[in-house]
């Protein structure tokens, strides 16, 4: 226990050193002096909180927020000074917001506490003392064997020691952690293969030396070392032999292996903490509108202090007779009492400061996600995928984008790869029926014969079969076999798993044409050549790293002969190359790429005895270090892979995704810039750029590539930058490659933005992820600070989507890392304009209009209050009754709003999808820009003054507004001030929502029923809990007037006629894109009337506003309203989404 309060306290790190030593089995050394290292225990622990520490932690956290800190202190006043209103007015509200933000925090805590309960005590099976004991997984230590069976998680990181196979090799599944559905092959150090038993593994002496927990699945770096006889054998360790927490054991009966990494140092528990927090424009706009409303709360606190004390310097006003000053209050600190007033007054004008505001945006953005995910239209019914919202706090955030960043591979296109031509010894070939068949040659050119190859292509089609990672599973239940053959000597149907698409098509095409891989046992592979078999040794893989862009196999024949197969990129395998058609290969390389094929070239090395020798040696040592392993292994991989013998190289077509044209044409019509970033080739690139749309073939296409020095690049970009302005053409595109692009962002930035800036298409290819990044940075950093998105499928395309504003991952075949890492994630491309142009536009319109509206409502609210100082002689008399303040924001005027929030449709989806360029109306947080929330606040001033004013002419002069001659007091006056406010607050809502359904009339004609039944219970009975009952029958008594109900309808009227003058003019005068679209939606007979009446049964609640319209303005006809959506319309017809709400189909809507 104290050891556990220290590491929490942070004064016993776990683990110091940079490597851990582990006894397998936890045979500790009993000579000497020992002292074990420190590891944490096997408890994965997802949650926040505990039962000891929620109440405080979850406070501070609330606490931390600048609204609800600033509230608690003006409650805190509130209970140490003499304030006019109660503390209940701004206690309960806060106690509201904190208590709500509580449960929902502490329920989804909850639930991640009962999910880590289920983890922590899944029964786990320990190797102890000579046999197998059950335990709980929590119970795990670092050093104990643990056994795992078929199809059962692994419950920590383990190194294999061995498996029921006698290569100690064993199949694994990581869907859970990366999303790669494909079979991986771990293989256990030879010398513990062989211990089959729990007997065997009883008596095994090994130490494991690794580096510390890091979070990257795909890099472990340790050695074992194994005591036999005396003699100790060192074996390196990488990630082939590492089993992560949360994978699968596949194929195989069972394992044993000993436990590197527990609990919450496991790679699974270190990939799944938090990401850093992404901020959205329009919340930052919130903050800036706070502290604006936080400085007009001081200003109005100040002058009305300062004012207090004018009106008292004179005598009669400071000391009146009807309240005179106590002793203690003449005697007492001037300036302490000016303190105290003006703290008094703050806690009077509070309110103007929305405490709701935070806990209403949650909520709308909380309940608004659901609706990406139950949207149909980005539904994939192949796939069974719909999208999935990851963070959203974001929503709003797609209605602002100006650049889309895209991945090509799996994003642009379908990762779907198929064979289509190869070029063997400077002669081109194509797959025609299986065979393949060497340029010119056609189909009726084919005869009968078996297909026969010659020593260059049998090479070739060798060097394809051997050269992969790709992993085989027969059709048989327990999965893989040990040998390759059933016993009637025939081959089973083989199925490929492969984590690259390219690798299994190319082995695919190799088996179809004559050179088919059956499988590997661990040290042997074999492949069928025209139906005989040829056994290979696999003695070293070379794998693939984006640095070297190429992968390689060192093989011995069974002639004996050591052979070296390199497989990669022509960037890296051609000035290696030195023997072989190394011209005409590469010519053949740039003709697949014009037709848009993804290459590779295929070269082989042999090595004599000496020389291979030598470089077994030498990848030994780089494998076993345990300091700088990847830089030793870099080195011995470049020594290795050099001196090649061309053999060919191979075009691979990976189709594009249905339509992506349209997509990219619909995001440049809204405005959004796209640029494709591939690590592909340059005219493979430009190939599928052209054919997707991004460049079309009128537009003028500017190159920055193959720069070698600064100079020279920035030489190159003035020329650009000169030529875009000497070109008087529409549109230019920019292609640029990543060594240019290094170039031109070490000390060009400016030249390179400016020609970016005026290129309409900009693709880079050659990419590292790092670089992807880096271009991101680079546009969101620039002085525009425009709204970046990044969307890919791949782990290369991690980096740039959590750079990116918003991060997108697309659900294909290269894993779920995107995904996981993403703030939403759909299934293809074009969902993406669905989701930008309709959900974006709609999240930011709501929200915008929830953040000015929750504004605008407070200061009517509050205003009225600072105008009745001057009236009552600055006594800090409060105008509204306390129950009035508390419940203005919580139940008042709260739903209304939030409705709006959910389910605001002001122009249709459809007319939305159909026209991009109504995406334009919202750049640049248009909606929350100076302007709009200038309007809003003067908007609620102007309203203020109106309640105040028209209510003072009423009821000022003494007039008598009963039958008996009685007059109202100023709880009345306050009464009616407060009623004219709810209603125009509420009726202003109404006239900014444009989608009525039954729901919004619900809010909004309930919100002011509830009002007036709530004020008729509160004031019509006398509660025995309150102290002071200064509404007891005020609200019956002015409903009693009739002049009453004349000055709230005028009032009301006089209020928001303004406001409707305002928007027609606007409307007529300037109107945006969106208003014309609306305008036009109205003549077609869509609109919010429309909307309102496509409901089952609302026929006849439709026809009186129906004729009103009609005669109103005339142009507005029955048949109008019950038009139907027909093939030849010009927007879509199949309407799926759940944001009409319309319970009625499209045929009769």
């Amino acid at each position: 226990m104290l050891r556990w309060i220290r590491q929490q306290l942070g004064f016993d790190p776990p683990h110091p050193s940079e490597t851990r030593t582990i006894h397998v089995a936890n045979r500790f050394p009993r000579h000497g002096h020992y002292t074990p290292q420190k590891f944490a225990d096997n408890r994965i622990i997802s949650s926040k909180y505990t039962v000891w520490n929620f109440v405080p932690k979850n406070l501070f956290e609330q606490f931390r927020r600048i609204a609800n800190f600033y509230f608690l202190i003006i409650f805190l006043v509130q209970l140490m000074i003499d304030t006019p209103t109660s503390p209940v007015t701004s206690g309960l509200p806060l106690f509201f917001v904190i208590t709500v933000t509580a449960i929902k925090q502490g329920y989804e805590d909850w639930l991640r506490h009962k999910a880590d309960n289920e983890v922590n005590g899944a029964p786990v099976y320990v190797v102890r003392s000579g046999g197998l004991v059950k335990t709980r997984s929590k119970n795990i230590r670092v050093g104990d064997i643990v056994r795992v069976a078929k199809d059962e998680t692994f419950p920590a990181d383990l190194v294999l020691l061995s498996s029921d196979r006698a290569d100690g090799s064993c199949h694994t599944t990581t869907a859970s952690l990366d999303g790669e559905t494909n079979l991986k092959t771990h293989i256990a150090a030879r010398e513990t293969a062989v211990l089959q038993s729990v007997d065997n593994l009883d008596t095994l002496l090994a130490v494991i030396e690794c580096q510390q927990p890091e979070a990257d699945l795909y890099r472990f770096i340790g050695r074992i070392t194994v005591t036999q006889h005396t003699e100790e054998i060192v074996k390196p360790l990488g990630p082939e032999n590492l089993l992560l927490r949360g994978a699968r054991l596949k194929n195989t009966k069972e394992i044993f292996g000993v436990a590197v990494y527990t609990g919450m140092e496991t790679k699974m528990a270190l990939n799944y903490k938090s990401k850093s927090q992404k901020r959205s424009a329009v919340e930052k706009s919130m903050n800036t509108f706070l502290i604006i409303y936080l400085v007009i709360l001081l200003f109005e606190a100040s002058l009305s202090t300062i004012l207090k004390y004018a009106y008292q310097a004179e005598e009669k006003w400071d000391d009146p007779w009807y309240n005179q000053k106590t002793d203690q209050e003449r005697n007492s600190s001037k300036i302490l009492k000016f303190i105290s007033d003006f703290l008094a007054f703050l806690v009077l004008y509070n309110f103007i400061i929305p405490i709701s505001l935070y806990v209403t945006v949650e909520m709308q953005k909380f309940l608004g996600s659901f609706f990406i995910g139950w949207d149909l239209d980005l539904y994939h019914e192949e796939t069974n995928q719909k999208a999935q919202v990851n963070t959203s706090d974001l929503n709003e955030e797609l209605g602002q984008v100006e650049y889309v960043f895209t991945d090509k591979t799996g994003t642009l296109t379908e990762n779907e790869m198929q064979f289509r031509e190869c070029s063997v010894n400077g002669i081109k070939y194509q797959e025609i029926n299986g065979r393949l068949v060497s340029e010119g040659m056609t189909e009726d050119c084919l005869d009968g014969t078996r297909q026969s190859l010659n020593e260059e292509e049998e090479l070739f089609l060798k060097a394809v079969s051997l050269c992969h990672t790709v992993q085989i599973s027969n059709d048989q239940p327990d999965g893989l076999r040990d040998g390759f053959l059933h016993a009637n000597g025939i081959s089973s149907h083989l199925e490929y798993y492969a984590s690259s698409p390219d690798e299994k098509a190319l082995v695919e095409a190799s088996g179809r044409m004559g050179v088919k891989f059956n499988g590997t046992d661990g040290e042997s592979m074999e492949i069928r050549v025209l139906g005989k078999s040829e056994r290979y040794k696999l003695l070293h893989v070379l794998e693939f790293d984006p640095n070297r862009r190429m992968m390689s196999v060192i093989v011995e024949s069974p002639s004996g002969e050591r052979i070296l197969f390199t497989k990669g990129a022509e960037s890296a395998i051609i000035p290696n190359s030195k023997n072989g058609e190394i011209d005409k290969t590469q010519l053949h390389i740039e003709e697949f790429a014009l037709k848009g094929l993804r290459t590779l070239c295929i070269a082989y090395r042999t090595f004599s005895s000496k020389e291979y020798q030598e470089i077994n040696e030498r990848l030994h040592q780089a494998r076993t270090a345990l300091q700088q392993r990847e830089e030793k292994v870099s080195d011995a991989f470049r020594f290795i892979e050099r001196d090649f013998v061309m053999l060919g190289a191979t075009g691979v077509e990976d189709r594009l995704q249905d339509k992506v044209q349209e997509t990219i044409e619909a995001l440049r019509l809204a405005g959004i810039k796209v640029w494709v970033l591939t690590g592909d080739k340059h005219e493979t690139a430009v190939s599928v750029s052209l054919s997707c749309g991004h460049f079309h073939r009128t537009m003028n296409i500017l190159e920055l590539v193959q720069q070698k020095t600064d100079h020279e690049c920035a030489e190159k970009l003035r020329q650009l930058v000169r030529r875009i302005q000497d070109d008087h053409v529409i549109q230019h595109g920019l292609v640029v490659d990543g060594v240019s692009l290094s170039l031109a962002l070490r000390e060009h930035e400016k030249l390179f933005m400016e020609v970016c800036r005026n290129c309409s298409a900009v693709l880079c290819c050659r990419m590292a992820p790092l670089q992807k990044a880096k271009v991101v940075r680079l546009l969101k950093t620039s002085p525009e600070k425009p709204i970046t998105l990044a969307i890919g499928d791949g782990a290369n395309d991690v980096s740039m989507i959590q750079e990116a504003h918003v991060g997108i991952g697309i659900m294909g075949k290269e894993g779920r890392q995107a995904v996981r890492n993403s703030d939403y994630a759909i299934a293809r491309f074009k969902f993406l304009s669905k989701l930008l142009l309709v959900h974006g536009h709609f999240y930011y319109i709501r929200i915008a209009t929830l953040v000015q509206y929750f504004f605008y409502k407070n200061v009517c609210f509050i205003t009225p209050q600072f105008l009745y100082q001057f009236f009552c002689l600055f006594s800090q008399q409060t105008l509204y009754d306390s129950v009035y303040l508390t419940l203005y924001n919580i139940c008042f005027t709260s739903l209304p709003v939030l409705m709006y929030s959910l389910f605001e449709q002001h122009v249709h989806p459809h007319v939305l999808h159909s026209k991009p360029s109504l995406y334009r109306d919202l750049r640049k947080n248009a909606l929350l820009g100076f302007k709009p929330f200038l309007y809003w606040t003067l908007l609620g001033f102007s309203h203020a003054f109106i309640f105040f004013f028209g209510s003072y002419l009423l009821m000022g002069e003494d007039t008598s507004l009963l039958g008996n001659g009685q007059m109202f007091g100023n709880w009345t006056f306050g009464t009616l001030v407060f009623t004219i406010m709810v209603i125009t607050v509420t009726m202003k809502m109404a006239l900014e929502t444009h989608f009525w359904t039954w729901i919004h009339h619900f809010v909004t004609w309930g919100s002011i029923g509830f009002y007036f039944i709530f004020s008729l219970f509160y004031g019509g009975i006398i509660w025995p809990f309150l102290h002071t009952q200064d509404m007891y029958f005020v609200f019956v008594q002015l409903l009693s007037s009739g002049s009453t109900w004349f000055a709230i309808i005028a009032i009301v009227v006089a209020c928001l006629f303004l406001d409707v003058v305002k928007k027609v003019f606007y409307r007529h005068l300037c109107p945006t894109s969106t208003e014309k679209a609306q305008l036009a939606e109205a003549g077609s007979g869509v609109g919010c009337l429309d909307s309102m009446c496509c409901f089952t049964g609302w026929d006849a609640t439709c026809l009186p506003p129906r004729r009103m319209l009609e005669r109103v303005m005339g142009r507005c006809s029955p048949a109008r309203f019950n038009r139907s959506w027909s093939d030849s319309d010009p927007y879509f017809t199949n309407d799926r989404t759940i944001l009409t709400l319309s319970s009625v189909d499209s045929a009769s809507c």
